[in-house]
């Protein structure tokens, strides 16, 4: 199955209480059922979600043909996506690099040890 690997970045308000909250709420125990319905319905295949102070940086395999377009219109009619989506705004910010007041940034790839054939 061919796949693409999308990673984001977004942060976390920079208060350990908070941060800690929003730990909690994706141990798996904790996550909504319906938000990993909507993430595999949308072609979403792994994600991992990393943390570093207050810095998240999160990795995405999806289908080949997966959209964010998609995906965005998805959870913008999806009541209880939105639901969480409003949760968890009150532990993120906005990174003060974003131009257009989102919240996880798509980040550009600039380096691929495979593309460089060195271990083939």
């Amino acid at each position: 199955m061919a796949m693409k690997r999308l990673c984001f970045t977004c942060d976390l308000k920079n208060n350990p209480e908070l941060i800690e909250k929003y730990k909690e709420y994706h141990h798996r125990s904790n996550t909504w059922p319906e938000i990993t319905k909507s993430i595999r319905e949308a072609g979403v295949l792994q994600m991992e979600i990393f943390l570093a102070g207050n810095r998240l940086f999160m990795i995405m395999d999806t289908k080949d043909d997966f959209s964010l377009e998609r995906k965005e219109l998805m959870d913008a009619e999806n009541s209880i996506v939105q639901r969480w989506e409003s949760l968890m705004g009150k532990y993120q910010q906005t990174p003060e690099f974003t131009r257009n007041g989102e919240k996880w940034v798509l980040m550009e790839k600039i380096y691929d040890l495979e593309e460089l054939g060195v271990l083939k």
